[in-house]
């Protein structure tokens, strides 16, 4: 299937193939797209003057450029295993902004993409297909259930090939479809992207896969406007054998180093696929890691149950998981969960652990089965099966103590058998308490006394402010009275637990004396040198690969990479220290990762890759061929002759790229004499790299930061010089759709192409803008889209009107306040935006280069009035608007800039705009006048509704036709008396620097030696001061110094004297005075009204205004 994204009936084609059609029916039925085809029609047309002249191809040039004179910038290549979304295309577009926004400024532009086809997501996806067939048939017919009421109830099976094909088929699921048997079928999936299923059939070879998806890809990203060098394409995998090769190159380099070894360690596995589980393995559980624990072996006791008896003359050990073997000596029982589910597995010829399956099915992968990878249940048992076991446990001081019930005991993490020190855990304590103190219970449960009642707390930490008896202490102090007090519980742990670890003191046995967490290691080495306990590892939380099965830890042989390893975390630290991260969650996230990340699985035997070189029988994974491909960008254009596949013919072969080819252009290493590629195509790659080399700005998703955007960091400064460290990461949350969560099953998805065709691509783009620039997840919502479409063609449809009427416009220069007023608003907005861009923050470019300079041009076309707007400066309006938001929506300036504008060459490249160092006074002026119409029109609403109808001169009421409306603006442009007085107590007492002031006890003490402090009636006057500097405070604060001066930096009344037309108009008077307030003859203008002044005395940036009748 391939897609032209050139005419309106293409777009309208796809849109009726990927939307249902009831939503089609909404568009026949009358409701108009005519705007949205409009955007539709430039976007083609824009995308064929960028192709036909090349605009975003890359050629880097023969000096070495300076700061800020190119920009490279990437994006972690995207798996190919279906079309891309939205989500893409969310973090995709924080990229192509930046990239946008650094071309238009004319800098040299590097933006390539490529596309990822390593590891399990292509092999399970296409082997699932295969297992579908082969259970369910060709084309497969699923079983259907429906609810009804409580009961699931079986419905006869739909046949997938039957009734409309995909491009017609209804949106809206049927009941049975919704209520399906709980899987996900590839199948279906398959159909979803508008494949027929003697197609689907085809994409069991995972290869197939590999050529259908990344062309359709380059077509969506093409049609999103994406300003890519698509010469510089490629996939992964041994498809490509010039990427198989860089990546054999760079393995064997790692090897070479040393920072690739064989060793034995536990990893992620997954038993289905036969080999580790990586981060990209997984359809969930990434970031999990294997988490330690010791096994206690607690032995049974002969003579042993009946249910037991086949298990005599083996010896048996109920198997305890715990964090924390130094407790051992304050063992009083075992817990068990009376309805859990166990078994007595086979360890080995010998020993028997009875545990959970789960933890049984761990072991065996690390290597405690008698059968390798088959854990063997010599007998299913239940909790009430262990209840009463006599058991002998390593380091415990009771020789035999007891399986008990609990019922807070979970199967699902550790063994499901737990160690009780009640001394130490607050849940073991009360546990404890309630079967001594409640007989019931006890008899429930078929619990013994003697297996209860002689046992007492046993002291073995002292803990700093709990004394040796930590969790009796902690539960008396939060009256805890029984274990279902969860919370409560849950909170006397989190007092006791990390306090004791590492502030606590043993007491008893061998390293009494010492402090825990120094022991704690020591004890457990001993306890597993005796045979007493041993290792155990499972996943912090579940993990699921993506073949859909539930991984476990396995102890594993294999080669890794030595992330963690002392020196190399240096080196990474030097380089993370160096980058631009734009956020401190980032910053910590990279610090938390590089803290605890190790040793990582870089093998694997199943899925597509290149082999490893040395090794062949594995392949390298998913998250180790893509970290510094980066690189490889730069000069693949040399390689692949514009075929991502490289298999046309090229001036070079791919066993010519030997390691010394890769470590010339790349390592700085010597001419490669033996290689027959040419000089000068040598010279030339490696003039290449140098150039775009570093990479300027890496943008991705935050969860990559825990693997991949780490990996990057190691591996450049293992195989690169610092020189070519990389500059940037830009990392940001997860996109919601409408505040949702996006998830085809819940139908809240939109594929690129989905979205493209119901809002345009830079509707599509400004809402991407629009949906957030930090760390936390992002919304797109589709009312800001539809929004976006009728904005800017409506824009278009002013900038016509206007521009197409020029000679309605006034001419000459701007020369009024109105005029100033916008052309600094203007400046503003180019010196802002330049801000918001350069840092990433696209969200307040799009605010401060649009949705604010429209507002200012609204604002400058009603000042105006019947002078009119300014020719020049309504031409740079457009131009500046223009090229400010090209970065986010492309299509859309390039039609105005060629099409309304006339102008030559293409916006994306044109230059940013110049503009003048704002004039922040004239702006605060442009606010005071703003601000004073809106109080005056308040001012005026309140008179007109509280004032009674008198005679001439007397404060309006209902106003007639014959109604002359006066207003008199009283003006004080100085703070004095006791204002003044407290603005310079303020001043004294400011730091301009930290805008932070002295304590109100200075304050207060400066206000009373101050002569309002000595005047008669102090006290009174204190009342008014002490809420007018808490708010001048505030201001200042907020604001700076300049919130403290006596008066504010322009005229006021020069200010409005300048506006009288304005204030007119806006308020609808006839006629309009300003006045000084501290003029006599001014305030007897006022007559009888003069007490309103008294009332709401004027003060700076605060006018008073009285509205009268004549």
């Amino acid at each position: 299937m391939r897609v032209k994204w050139t005419t309106k009936l293409h777009c309208r084609s796809l849109f009726k193939r990927y939307f249902s059609s009831t939503e089609m029916a909404a568009e026949e039925g009358g409701k108009s797209f005519a705007r949205r085809d409009r955007l539709l029609e430039i976007e083609a047309k824009a995308r064929n003057w960028w192709e036909d002249k090349q605009v975003f191809r890359a050629q880097s040039r023969a000096e070495p450029p300076g700061p800020g004179e190119k920009f490279f910038g990437n994006f972690p290549f995207p798996y190919m295993n279906g079309i891309l979304h939205l989500g893409h295309a969310f973090s995709l577009s924080k990229l192509e902004f930046a990239a946008a926004y650094h071309r238009l400024r004319g800098a040299n532009v590097l933006l390539p993409f490529a596309f990822h086809c390593t590891g399990m997501p292509i092999k399970a996806s296409a082997d699932k297909l295969t297992r579908e067939i082969q259970q369910f048939g060709e084309p497969p017919v699923f079983p259907k259930k429906v609810e009804k009421g409580n009961e699931e109830v079986e419905v006869e099976a739909e046949d997938v090939n039957a009734g409309a094909p995909p491009a017609k088929r209804k949106g809206k699921k049927s009941k049975a479809a919704l209520k399906s048997s709980g899987e996900v079928y590839q199948w279906e999936i398959m159909r979803s992207f508008g494949l027929s299923d003697s197609d689907i059939s085809k994409f069991q070879d995972p290869y197939k896969w590999l050529t259908y998806f990344p062309p359709l890809a380059v077509e969506d990203l093409k049609a999103f406007g994406l300003g890519c060098d698509w010469r510089r394409s490629f996939i992964t995998t041994d498809m490509n054998p010039f990427f198989d090769a860089f990546v054999r190159w760079q393995v064997r380099k790692l090897k070479s180093m040393g920072k690739i070894v064989k060793d034995l360690r536990y990893t992620i596995y997954s038993p289905m696929d036969g080999q580790p589980c990586a981060d990209h393995d997984r359809s969930s559980g990434e970031g999990v890691q294997p988490q330690e624990y010791t096994v206690i072996k607690m032995e049974l006791m002969a003579p042993f149950p009946s249910k037991l008896g086949v298990l005599e003359g083996r010896k048996v050990f109920l198997a305890a998981a715990t964090l924390r073997p130094e407790t051992m000596y304050g063992q009083t029982n075992a817990w068990v969960l009376p309805d859990g589910k166990y078994g007595a597995y086979e360890i080995n010829e010998t020993d028997v652990f009875i545990l959970s399956q789960r933890a049984a099915r761990n072991l065996a992968y690390q290597k405690y089965s008698r059968v390798p990878e088959k854990p063997t249940c010599l007998v299913e048992l239940t909790g009430y099966d262990l209840i009463g076991l006599p058991l002998k446990s390593p380091l415990a001081v009771n020789q035999i103590i007891y399986a008990l019930p609990m019922l807070t005991v979970l199967t699902d993490k550790g063994t499901g058998i737990v160690t009780s020190v009640p001394t130490d855990s607050p849940d073991d304590y009360m546990a404890l308490h309630d079967l001594k103190s409640k007989p019931a219970f006890r008899a429930k449960y078929g619990v013994k006394d003697e297996w209860v009642l002689p046992f007492e707390i046993i002291p073995i930490i002292d803990i700093p402010g709990y004394g040796n008896k930590a969790a009796e202490k902690v539960c008396a102090d939060l009256k805890i009275k029984s274990q279902n007090e969860k919370e409560k519980l849950a909170e006397a742990k989190k007092l006791t637990y990390l306090k004791g670890f590492n502030e606590g003191t043993l007491i008893v046995g061998e390293f009494k004396g010492r402090k825990v967490q120094e022991v704690k290691p020591l004890i457990r080495s001993k306890l597993i040198e005796a045979g007493e306990a041993i290792s155990y590892s499972e996943p912090e939380k579940r993990v699921q690969s993506r073949s859909g099965d539930e991984c476990v830890v396995a102890l594993t042989d294999q080669w890794y990479i030595t992330y963690g390893e002392t020196e190399w975390k240096k080196l990474a630290e030097e380089c993370l220290s160096g980058m631009s991260l734009y956020s401190d969650e980032t910053q910590h996230g990279f610090e938390h990762t590089l803290s605890w990340l190790n040793q990582w699985a870089c093998s694997r035997s199943f899925g597509l890759g290149t082999r490893i070189p040395w090794d062949e029988e594995f392949l390298v994974e998913s998250l180790s061929d893509s970290t510094i491909y980066m690189a490889y960008y730069t000069i693949a254009h040399f390689l692949h002759n514009g075929d991502m596949y490289g298999s046309s013919k090229s001036a070079i072969k791919p066993e010519q790229m030997t390691d010394e080819v890769w470590d010339f252009i790349f390592c700085d290493g010597p001419y490669p004499k033996s290689s027959d590629i040419s000089s000068s195509i040598l010279s030339e790659m490696k003039q290449e790299f140098e150039y775009w080399y570093p990479f300027d700005l890496r943008v991705s998703g935050k969860d990559l930061i825990q693997n991949h955007l780490t990996f990057c960091i190691y591996n450049h400064t293992a195989i690169m010089s610092k020189k070519h460290w990389p500059r940037g990461f830009r990392c940001n949350g997860h996109l919601l759709l409408n505040a949702r969560k996006m998830a085809k099953s819940t139908g809240n998805f939109r594929t690129i192409r989905q979205a493209i065709e119901e809002f345009s691509a830079d509707a599509t783009r400004f809402s991407l803008a629009d949906a957030g620039d930090g760390i936390d997840d992002a919304n797109f919502a589709f009312n800001t889209a539809n929004a976006a479409i009728l904005r800017l063609t409506k824009e278009i449809s002013w900038m016509e009107e206007v521009l197409g009427t020029d000679s309605s416009l006034r001419p000459g220069p701007p020369t009024t306040y109105a005029d100033r007023v916008f052309a600094n608003e203007i400046n503003i907005a180019v010196n802002r935006t330049e801000q918001n861009y350069s840092n990433c923050m696209f969200r307040e470019a799009l605010k401060t280069g649009f949705y604010d300079l429209q507002a200012a041009r609204d604002e400058y076309q009603f000042s105006c009035g019947a002078g009119g707007m300014n020719r020049d400066l309504l031409w740079h309006f457009t131009d500046v608007q223009t090229r400010l938001i090209t970065p986010i929506c492309p299509h859309y300036g390039e039609y105005v800039w060629r099409e309304l504008l006339k102008k030559d060459g293409f916006v994306v490249n044109a230059g940013w705009p110049l503009a003048d160092a704002p004039d922040l006074t004239l702006q605060s002026a442009n606010k005071y006048l703003q601000d004073s119409i809106i109080s005056m029109r308040k001012l005026l609403q309140k008179q007109v509704s509280s004032s009674k109808k008198g005679k001439k001169g007397t404060p309006v009421t209902a106003l007639t036709e014959d109604n002359n409306l006066t207003g008199l603006i009283y003006v004080n442009e100085h703070f004095d008396g006791w204002k003044a007085e407290c603005l310079k107590i303020l001043q004294i007492n400011f730091n301009r620097d930290s805008r932070t002031f002295s304590s109100d006890k200075v304050i207060q003490e400066a206000l009373q030696k101050s002569s309002i402090g000595q005047s008669k009636d102090f006290r009174q006057i204190q009342k008014l001061c002490m809420p007018f500097m808490k708010f001048k405070k505030d201001e200042a604060i907020a604001i700076g110094a300049q919130a403290l001066d006596l008066k504010l930096p322009f005229g006021e009344i020069e200010v409005l004297k300048e506006n009288l037309d304005l204030i007119k108009r806006q308020l609808g008077l006839q006629e309009v005075e300003i006045l000084s307030a501290t003029n006599p003859d001014a305030l007897s203008k006022a007559g009888s009204l003069v007490k309103l002044l008294e009332q709401n005395p004027p003060a700076p940036g605060s006018p008073t205004a009285i509205f009268l009748t004549w």
